[in-house]
């Protein structure tokens, strides 16, 4: 399954990629050779440490580098008055008689305890492409679906400083 990502998306990972090849893989190798100075390597934490540094961070390098070779590019542009990603979107609960904000997002940026909720997650997939006033059902895997109603619209300027997990 490839990962749906906007170019923003791309950019922020490929940008990431070049920090953690250029400045971070430079400081963790002389963490290890620091380390490796002190001496006896069988009972030396620091090198073991410094070790484990070092290959997380070769590992978030692959898998970055993955997602960026696999990914399916998706348009985050959507008409002023229709829900797209990157908008941020207030939807009223019918039955609970509640409002919620949600900004939807790609999945690679999902967080729902921050209040974004991916773009195929059942409430973004629902949502997308509907206008204020809509009422929409929201159908989970599982379980009767649900009608919420569409407040608001908000256009938000994503600025790529949500992180990609």
């Amino acid at each position: 399954m490839y990962n749906q990502l906007t170019e923003k998306d791309i950019k922020k990972m490929e940008e990431e990629i070049e920090y953690r090849k250029v400045v971070v893989r430079k400081e963790k190798l002389e963490a290890v050779k620091e380390a490796r100075a002190q001496g006896d390597l069988s009972e030396n934490f620091e090198y073991y440490a410094a070790k484990k540094d070092k290959n997380a961070n070769e590992r978030r390098i692959r898998y970055l580098d993955r997602m960026v070779r696999t990914a399916h590019v998706i348009s985050d542009e959507s008409a002023d008055d229709e829900v797209g990603i990157n908008n941020t979107v207030t939807v009223y609960f019918e039955e609970d008689h509640e409002e919620e904000t949600y900004r939807i997002v790609t999945t690679v940026r999902g967080n729902v305890l921050n209040g974004m909720i991916s773009n195929i997650s059942p409430m973004g997939k629902a949502l997308l492409g509907h206008k204020v006033g809509d009422r929409v059902l929201v159908t989970p895997e599982k379980g009767e679906g649900y009608y919420v109603v569409i407040k608001s619209i908000e256009n938000t300027d994503d600025d790529g400083s949500d992180e990609i997990r």
